[in-house]
């Protein structure tokens, strides 16, 4: 009797349950979806490099597939905005008397900061509106992201065409200050992509921010000068010093200044905040840098859950 009794717990003790890690180690068996380290991260991005450019020109077509107009629609969007704040801001609340060239100052505001704010909406549902494509396939998910700021970008420079025309329009002439387009849209490009990797990791796990960023993005715009000139209203005005520099160094008011800085030739160099382009860079840096690694931090939770 005590015999069968003793049995159980001398084979218990026999026969022990191997480690799962130690047969992993002795295998060669990595975690299905770990997140790579950041410098292999980028090379796996540069190597999908051509996806990315694709996906992103892919998406840009079929925007408007379904409408009459076609591509079209791409330059009339944030032409018909600029229309309407023209016809409130410019019109109605009179906001066009302290600034010369008013409507090229307007059409530049109106389309840098819908930039902004399309690369924004685009990466909040970058992940969670791709979930498909996040589950069926294994790449690295900042390629989703950043291919929608990238199609941003291109709707932009299809807007730059059009804005090119109303300067030439209104009298601004081509000047040798054009040519700081290219550094400007890249520090922003850089500056988008950063938020948009941003909103796509929280995207991913909220999807409500989607419902919510709207009315961010709204206020945001009425802040940023898109309508009216900062500067004329920082000299009319007594605010607070804080105010005053927040108003100045707020990142879509750096990028839309500058942009009319290289474009309108009566958008004077004293009309800039100070340490303007230090600023740009900073912001690009911020953004750029810091929302990558934001993101990379939760590569292997993408499409889980």
């Amino acid at each position: 009797m005590s015999q069968v009794l003793d049995a159980p717990s001398r084979t218990a003790d026999a026969v022990a349950a191997p480690d799962p890690a130690e047969l992993a180690a002795q295998y060669g068996l990595t975690v299905s979806g770990a997140r790579p380290t950041l410098p292999a991260y980028v090379r796996q991005l540069w190597q999908r490099r051509h996806f990315i450019t694709a996906f992103a020109t892919a998406k840009l077509t079929a925007q408007y597939s379904q409408a009459k107009l076609g591509q079209v629609w791409q330059v009339m969007t944030p032409l018909l905005n600029a229309a309407v704040y023209y016809f409130i801001f410019g019109v109605l609340m009179n906001t066009k008397h302290d600034v010369p060239d008013y409507v090229p100052f307007l059409v530049t505001g109106v389309f840098i900061f819908t930039f902004t704010q399309s690369s924004v909406m685009a990466g909040t549902r970058a992940i969670a509106g791709s979930l498909g494509l996040v589950r069926a396939l294994h790449f690295p998910r900042a390629a989703l992201p950043i291919s929608y700021c990238l199609q941003q970008l291109q709707q932009l420079l299809f807007s730059m065409c059009a804005l090119v025309v109303i300067l030439l329009c209104f009298g601004v002439p081509p000047t040798l200050s054009w040519l700081l387009v290219l550094p400007v849209l890249t520090l922003q490009f850089t500056f988008n992509m950063g938020l948009a990797l941003v909103m796509a990791r929280l995207g991913s796990k909220t999807p409500d921010i989607a419902q919510l960023m709207p009315f961010v993005l709204r206020t945001w715009m009425y802040v940023s000068g898109v309508m009216w000139s900062i500067d004329a209203v920082l000299k009319d005005q007594h605010l607070p010093h804080a105010l005053q520099v927040l108003l100045e160094c707020n990142p879509a008011a750096v990028y839309i200044d500058l942009m009319r800085f290289a474009l309108i030739d009566s958008f004077h160099a004293d009309q800039l905040p100070h340490h303007v382009w230090a600023w740009a860079v900073g912001w690009a840096l911020l953004a750029g840098v810091g929302g990558f690694i934001y993101f990379w931090k939760a590569e292997e939770t993408y499409g889980r859950g």
